[in-house]
């Protein structure tokens, strides 16, 4: 996939803002398959920031990697605002990084339903020095549309989490 150059801005501030505070990065993902960790590795000298990632597109893979407990995934499903919580934080406890986002959704054609519409994401940023964040989104258009639209809110908060956290101070 070829990301927009308006992606590739905000992956660079992403980069830049997490370098000037001292952050490295973890993405958990399902419904994008990688594509945000795509974004921001599509940017030279991205791997001072960018620590891993993790595709987790099925339920086993969200439990054996990210360690999301099979009884939440029952309960709520895999495209749930707690799945998505409980990804971040397991991105967060399997890596050394400083924050996490993670996305899950239903990016179509098929595979939603009245309660979860073909659309819907769920994500959630957990941090080691930031309040935890989630939103909900049902974005419009083909499955392209809204796997690129859920890169561009991810990376958006993860700005916001970043934003949160003070620039790191290298005085001596």
């Amino acid at each position: 996939m070829t990301f927009s150059d308006d992606l590739l801005r905000l992956a660079e501030t992403v980069l830049a803002e997490s370098r000037a505070r001292g952050l490295r990065l973890a993405v958990a993902e399902s419904c994008t398959g990688g594509l945000i960790a795509g974004c921001l590795t599509a940017i030279a000298g991205s791997s001072d920031v960018v620590e891993r990632g993790f595709v987790t597109y099925t339920n086993p893979a969200k439990t054996d990697m990210l360690g999301v407990p099979a009884d939440l995934l029952e309960a709520h499903g895999a495209v749930s605002r707690e799945a998505a919580r409980a990804m971040a934080d397991g991105a967060l406890a399997r890596s050394p990084a400083d924050l996490a986002v993670a996305v899950t959704g239903i990016a179509g054609p098929t595979g939603g339903s009245a309660d979860k519409p073909v659309g819907l994401v769920h994500m959630a940023v957990a941090g080691r020095r930031c309040d935890p964040a989630d939103e909900r989104h049902v974005f419009p258009g083909d499955r392209a549309a809204v796997r690129q639209a859920t890169v561009a809110a991810a990376l958006a908060l993860v700005l916001s989490g970043v934003r949160s956290v003070p620039v790191h101070n290298s005085v001596k």
